[in-house]
């Protein structure tokens, strides 16, 4: 940290601002920003695109779609009054559970009075003579602030392909992450999904169930494990309730941000039948246990990562009863967590039902839509609706659609042409009394945990700023060089650089760099970087004092 007086500063130039923050999203980390500048006694406007709380979870009304992390540990932890008065029904909430969830939140913290609904920020300009943020919204009104945070969500810009054709389409289509309020009625319809990622696992066993006739188009299998999904009994919640502290402090020590404990073993540490019996209980537990509670070392070691995932291959032979799908579905070009293995329920079963068929496009893409379905190739495929789970933008994606100016007018995302840049993911060189929540180069983990650390962060920065009469925070260019060096030699120690078209380096959208979008050494080891920071008087940040 180097604190320094800034000499031009004019000291005539008024310094009343309209807050003293104005933070972008109402998501999960917009609505805990909102409480935490409160706390601070900083007054906050915080602007949201939707009509409502909810970020994500507002805009992602598929059906099926739910949390992959727990529901005890998708939630705030800076509330003990909220922790005990909340009841979450199941493992894995709904997205109405969440959203549910969200608006209680809102509710009881009264937070919508500080929030503004149905209007999205087109510009938010830094002044170097005032040191002040001037943010625009596409309602015509203009507000300035002293710290412009951004909590808009790692997946909150939804990513739809180029198909040729699709404005001639005769039914209807539907992107996931915007999916309308009133739902959509399949029943007796031929339904179309595009894309195996995360969403389409969810989305496509209840499709399944309604649609005449479900046609997926598969380019890449994703490695979808079981959920084991189940209703939280009384006792499991009181269970819970008691021991609130415990579980928070094991997961913000935790890889994934999980209430886990290390497996304590590499798949060398045992024979070739405990290794499959160690498996095959985690396999019947279900969800992320089954990456991170059986050996310690399947994302950096290739042949604990090849028995792990040729585990998984003969579970999908095993469950899906057609040899040829099954094979489509066994990813054979990537390793097991170099993308994204989202939580599936019932989704594999789903493809033994006669209404249920499968397209692999990996080899001969989708060349059109036509107006009466899909084509590949030579063959086409009617639909009376398509619905496109391509995925996002993610991470730099909203951020992108913003025109965020820093010192000397710089432009954020030409700033970011070649890939993101950041100190801890938190602040950008020449981008003074910034802040990103979720933002690019933070741990890809369980959000809550991730975003309240960073929070708490952002917090004890704005109250050393006023403490020690700083009015300007920075990140270094040195240091976020280093940091950008950092997360590249972390992702070159792991199986991730093993895959294509991986969303997490920027690969699926055409044109954008590839670069680390996340922090890949864990939310426990990313945690213990940021309180160094602090403890270091925030090295990596120039302060500069009021003059």
């Amino acid at each position: 940290m180097s604190i320094q007086t800034d000499p031009h500063r004019d000291a005539t130039q008024p310094r009343s601002t309209d807050f003293d923050a104005v933070v972008v999203g109402a998501g999960f980390s917009g609505l805990r920003m909102l409480q935490e500048l409160r706390g601070l006694d900083l007054s906050a406007r915080v602007i949201e695109a939707g009509s409502d709380v909810g970020g994500t979870w507002y805009w992602n009304r598929y059906p099926g779609a739910r949390t992959d992390s727990q529901s005890w540990v998708y939630a705030y932890s800076f509330s003990e009054e909220l922790q005990q008065d909340w009841r979450w029904r199941e493992r894995y909430p709904t997205q109405p559970e969440t959203l549910s969830y969200f608006e209680h939140v809102a509710d009881r913290f009264d937070l919508r009075r500080d929030i503004e609904f149905d209007t999205r920020v087109e510009s938010a300009v830094f002044d170097d003579a005032s040191t002040t943020w001037t943010v625009t919204t596409d309602r015509g009104q203009s507000y300035t602030c002293r710290y412009f945070i951004t909590a808009t969500g790692p997946l909150s810009q939804p990513y739809l392909p180029d198909f040729d054709g699709l404005a001639d389409f005769e039914g209807q289509w539907f992107l996931t992450g915007r999916w309308p309020k009133e739902g959509v009625d399949f029943a007796g319809k031929r339904v179309a999904v595009v894309g195996t990622g995360a969403t389409a696992v969810q989305i496509i066993p209840l499709v399944a169930r309604e649609a005449a006739q479900l046609t997926v188009f598969q380019r890449t299998p994703s490695w979808a494990l079981p959920a084991r999904n189940d209703i939280l009994t009384d006792f499991e919640d009181r269970a819970i309730k008691a021991n609130y502290d415990a579980i928070w402090e094991q997961a913000r020590q935790h890889f994934y941000g999980f209430p886990m404990d290390p497996a304590g073993r590499t798949g060398s540490d045992v024979t070739p039948e405990e290794q499959q019996r160690i498996l095959e209980r985690a396999w019947e537990i279900g969800g992320f246990g089954f990456l991170f509670e059986t050996f310690d070392d399947i994302l950096v070691n290739d042949e604990t990562n090849k028995i792990v995932s040729d585990f998984v291959r003969n579970k999908i032979r095993t469950v899906v009863e057609d040899p040829a799908t099954a094979e489509l579905l066994c990813p054979k070009d990537h390793p097991i967590g170099s993308k994204r293995p989202p939580l599936g329920h019932y989704y594999y079963e789903t493809y033994n039902r006669d209404n249920v068929r499968l397209v692999d496009v990996s080899t001969t893409p989708i060349s059109r839509i036509t107006p009466n379905g899909i084509r590949v190739g030579d063959d086409e495929y009617e639909a009376d609706i398509i619905i496109f789970a391509t995925g996002f933008d993610a991470v730099t994606g909203t951020l992108n659609q913003i025109d965020i100016r820093g010192r000397d007018g710089v432009e954020l995302r030409s700033k970011w042409e070649h890939g993101p840049r950041t100190q801890l993911g938190i602040g950008v060189d020449g981008f003074p009394n910034m802040f990103m929540v979720g933002g690019p180069q933070t741990p890809f983990a369980n959000i809550p945990v991730v975003a309240e650390g960073i929070i708490e962060w952002i917090g004890t920065a704005l109250q050393h700023m006023h403490d020690n009469g700083i009015e300007q925070m920075e990140a270094d260019p040195d240091a976020v060089e280093q940091w950008r060096k950092h997360l590249d030699d972390i992702v070159n120690a792991t199986v991730l650089v093993k895959a294509e078209r991986i969303w997490w380096l920027g690969d699926n959208i055409p044109g954008k760099p590839h670069a680390v979008l996340f922090y890949f050494a864990g939310a426990g080891a990313y945690r213990q970087e940021c309180q160094a920071c602090i403890d270091e008087g925030f090295e990596g940040f120039t302060l500069t004092k009021k003059s």
